[in-house]
């Protein structure tokens, strides 16, 4: 008979076997028993604590999303959540990028709290003085969070762009990450002719006949 200790053990066994493979292939490609064979395990056993493939997806979500917040205790105006999600391996990276690309209910709640917490955190920015003002705070804050999570859905085209062998390394997140901040730092262009003709066009649309 299985030990209570064995059969966790087993079970993280198992659910880390899925993250790789779904997070790789997608979770429609992969059977159970694909999941099995790489955590050395039985079909049966992946049955046992899962029930379905279902279940065993749900588990996978609960574990990414838990690190990406940094545990239950956390607070996601604390950047520790985001932090742990760049640090995490490539295996929960990649899963976590399929799972907003499939758009599970869990990744779009977990996208929704982001975009809050970031909002906050912006905002406490700009009366602090260390962040500018904004005519949209709620546009900025999710083009933010969605540049942050960006590289984990377009992680091939990303490598590919950067000449790096793998997205997820850190030398590489490093690398992407910097160039952003520098961009939300000092900016791109040195005048504001781009977002004047981007305004003449809003402007233009606004006043036309519906």
């Amino acid at each position: 008979m299985r030990s209570a200790e064995e059969d966790l053990t087993a079970r993280a066994r198992i659910r880390n076997a899925a993250l790789e493979l779904f997070g790789a292939e997608g979770v429609g490609r992969v059977s159970l028993r694909a999941v099995a064979a790489r955590a050395g395990v039985s079909h049966a056993l992946v049955l046992h604590h899962f029930a379905s493939k279902e279940g065993l997806r749900k588990a996978c979500d609960d574990y990414v999303i838990s690190l990406v917040r940094g545990g239950p205790e956390a607070d996601l105006d604390d950047t520790s959540g985001l932090a742990a999600m760049l640090e995490a391996g490539g295996a929960v990276r990649r899963y976590l990028g399929r799972a907003f690309l499939d758009g599970t209910p869990e990744a779009a709640a977990l996208y929704d709290e982001i975009v809050e917490a970031t909002g906050r955190w912006l905002e406490q920015g700009v009366r602090e003085g260390w962040v500018r003002p904004s005519e949209d705070p709620r546009a900025r804050a999710a083009m933010y969070v969605t540049w942050l999570l960006a590289p984990l859905a377009f992680g091939e085209h990303l490598s590919r762009a950067l000449g790096a062998a793998d997205v997820h390394d850190m030398e590489t997140t490093l690398r992407f990450s910097r160039a952003g901040i520098e961009i939300f730092t000092h900016g791109v262009f040195a005048d504001e002719r781009a977002l004047q003709a981007w305004d003449a066009v809003r402007k233009e649309r606004g006043s036309s006949p519906s």
